[in-house]
């Protein structure tokens, strides 16, 4: 067994729980990270900071709002805390670094406090999910049959949420990875619509992808009663892919594991024969 501690924030997120899984498996102790975990953890609520810290050798940082300026703050707090108690290495999950908007100096400010805050840094700048598609919000749009974007036939490199939470596991327990930022990417650029058809295809179902202006896309969002803060978020997230902004490939999984990363086909199978999108 590791004498290692890692505290993993959003452990019950996409990449939290296979960061969890991970060290788990390398017989790493882990402290996953929650409101309603044991002890307590909440980005908002500082008292709760010192007894997740406890002990802690390592953390994986991932902040559910980490474009706002509020949220660069307290990973700026927290890193200071962390390295006043005793903690050697943090891994950040932050943003492309050709990404825009307002947005992004957030996360970059919060990477420069982690990056000057005493530990042992790596960030991993990382792009839209694949299993954005099967675990989180374009799953109810896949299953209805259509996924309505205002992303146009903009591309973006989709990545497996799998090779990022490995690439965290190996810079939070191996060495070689201190002072690192790595761009993780999928091995291609694709759209979204190229993404809904390789997903039909796997799961043998009749999906398509529908573009949308900005503008018809914050009536929609609208009226299913999505606050106007998330609808104007998404807007600008989506922008950057439909002005081609993130069409660009990063060799962060490749600089890390040595290997590939894994494809949009290869996930869209896997995902199929497990059932993600049955009925």
């Amino acid at each position: 067994m590791s004498d290692e501690m890692i505290l993993v924030t959003g452990a019950t997120g996409k990449t939290g729980r296979r960061v969890v899984r991970l060290l788990e498996e390398r017989g790493v102790a882990v402290r996953a990270a929650s409101r309603s975990g044991t002890p307590s953890f909440d980005w908002t609520d500082r008292s709760t900071w010192a007894p997740a810290l406890r002990g802690t050798t390592g953390m994986y940082l991932v902040h559910p709002d980490l474009g706002t300026p509020q949220a660069a703050e307290a990973v700026a707090a927290f890193a200071r805390q962390a390295a006043a108690a005793g903690a050697r290495r943090a891994v950040l999950l932050s943003t492309p670094s050709d990404a825009c908007g307002p947005a992004q100096e957030p996360a970059l400010a919060a990477e420069r406090a982690l990056e000057h805050s005493g530990l042992e840094w790596t960030v991993l700048r990382v792009r839209w999910f694949f299993q954005n598609f099967s675990e989180d919000f374009l799953y109810d749009p896949v299953l209805s049959g259509e996924v309505r974007l205002p992303a146009g036939d903009g591309k973006e490199a989709f990545i497996d949420a799998e090779d990022i939470a490995e690439v965290a596991v190996v810079a939070l327990t191996e060495a070689g990875h201190a002072g690192c930022h790595y761009e993780l990417s999928g091995p291609r650029l694709m759209t979204f619509g190229e993404a809904v058809e390789e997903i039909a295809r796997a799961a043998g179902r009749d999906i398509r992808y529908v573009p949308l202006t900005p503008e018809a896309y914050a009536e929609e969002q609208r009226a299913q009663g999505v606050p106007e803060e998330w609808v104007q978020l998404s807007i600008g997230l989506y922008e950057q892919v439909r002005s081609g902004g993130l069409a660009t490939l990063g060799d962060g999984v490749q600089r890390a594991l040595g290997r590939a990363p894994r494809s949009f086909s290869e996930y869209a199978k896997s995902a199929a024969a497990a059932g993600a999108w049955n009925d």
